[in-house]
Order: structure tokens, then sequence, then C-alpha cells
């Protein structure tokens, strides 16, 4: 998939998406609930999905970037 067409889907989702929302206060109560637990999970798995990256990052490097010189392998001994 090319960036263009990527970019062109994009567009047409968020145009989508506006329409909905324009759409949202004159919609049945059914499909306002419908619609804000689909917003809900979206934002759920975008904000543990940066939750995590962040965790991971820090564990592994230091904030600032540099490797953390704690957080070395272990080498276990060699079966005799």
């Amino acid at each position: 998939m090319s960036s263009e067409s990527f970019l062109k889907e994009v567009q047409a989702i968020g145009e989508k998406f506006l329409l909905k929302l324009q759409k949202l206060p004159k919609a049945e109560p059914v499909e306002i609930v419908s619609f804000s637990v689909v917003l809900l999970f979206i934002v759920t798995v975008l904000v543990l999905t940066i939750i995590a990256c962040s965790c991971c990052c820090c564990s592994c490097c230091g904030c600032d970037g540099r490797p953390d010189p704690r957080r070395k392998s272990q080498v276990s001994p060699a079966a005799h």
C-alpha cells in the first residue's frame, strides 16, 4: 500500500468519523451508547499502548536514552 493511498484511507475514515459526530445529537440512545463504547475502546487501546511502550523503554534504558548500567545479563554456570 503506497503512502498516498494510506493517506486517502485515513482521510476517508476521518470524514466518516466527523459525519458520525455531526449526526450524534439526533441519534437514538442505543446508537449513542454504542458509539461511546467503541470510542472508549479505541482510547483505552491507545492509552495502554503508550503506557506499555513507555514502560518498556524506561525499563531497558534510562530516561536519557542510555542503557542502564545496573541492568546486565546474568550468566549461569556451565553444567559439568
